[in-house]
């Protein structure tokens, strides 16, 4: 049996371009709406041609109370006219202790990271860790 986690790509098979989601958790202009940003090559671009760009993007929350995992969003990248940078509104935000993104290089393959959302208040950014769930491929 192979596992999901033995094809997605971490921050240790990164190369010479940014293929890493990195995710930041940002407050929503209103209360419990706040927003998840998702960016691929954040320092440096990611290639975004025909031939080798990132395709999609896409977040799951891990629940706070039960570890369930909610498939929140996916963002669909078109080569050229737009950029690996999405942004999705979370609502009711304290239910989920992490978010988990994914996305996929044309070339490259598929990618992922998390972020975990602290509960303190005095942590104003959310520290951003590599994890990858052992979940049985498909």
């Amino acid at each position: 049996m192979m596992f999901f986690s033995e094809i997605v790509k971490t921050r240790k098979d990164e190369g010479k371009e940014e293929h890493l989601p990195l995710l930041s958790i940002d407050k929503g202009h209103r209360a419990g709406h706040d927003i998840v940003r998702v960016v691929v090559g954040h320092e440096s671009p990611h290639p975004n041609a025909p031939e080798h760009h990132i395709v999609w993007i896409e977040l799951f929350g891990v629940g706070v109370s039960d570890d369930r995992v909610v498939e929140i969003g996916r963002a669909v990248c078109s080569p050229v006219f737009s950029n690996p940078n999405v942004r999705f509104q979370i609502n009711g935000i304290e239910e989920f202790r992490s978010f988990y993104a994914l996305a996929y290089c044309n070339v490259h393959g598929l990618w992922g990271n998390s972020v975990e959302r602290f509960v303190d208040a005095r942590r104003s950014k959310a520290e951003i860790t590599t994890t990858t769930p052992k979940v049985p491929a498909q």
